[in-house]
């Protein structure tokens, strides 16, 4: 069985891709792919990368989904009406994406995965 897929979906394409980068090192065993930016590469979130990226990381455990903002958030639900399956989890966008991947580093289920990514919104920094 696989490792859970994650995918990070931003206005910013290099805000997503600089946050699978980090997710990459790391748990490099963990398929992560982003989904930042327009198709004309302008802000925004596009579905069709969203798709894409959600084909990308399929995986027989599961794919979760972590969205920075409110419209990529609409995105990721409108995407998921028509590819039910990946759970979009409310988490924060960069401390739920790296407890998520550790998480799923270890072979951790999908609930494990999207609870590690909850739970990272209460951890202090200080």
């Amino acid at each position: 069985m696989g490792l859970v897929g994650i995918v990070l979906v931003s206005h910013s394409e290099q805000l997503a891709s600089g946050l699978r980068d980090l997710l990459r090192q790391v748990a490099p065993s963990v398929p992560v792919h982003a989904a930042g930016g327009t198709d004309d590469g302008d802000l925004g979130t596009s579905p069709d990368r969203l798709a894409e990226a959600i084909t990308a990381a399929g995986s027989d455990a599961g794919v979760i989904i972590l969205a920075d903002l409110g419209s990529a958030v609409l995105t990721a639900r409108a995407v998921l009406d028509d590819m039910p399956g990946p759970v979009l989890v409310d988490a924060p966008f960069v401390e739920g994406a790296v407890a998520a991947a550790v998480t799923a580093s270890t072979g951790a289920g999908l609930d494990e995965v999207a609870e590690a990514a909850r739970e990272a919104r209460d951890v202090p920094k200080f």
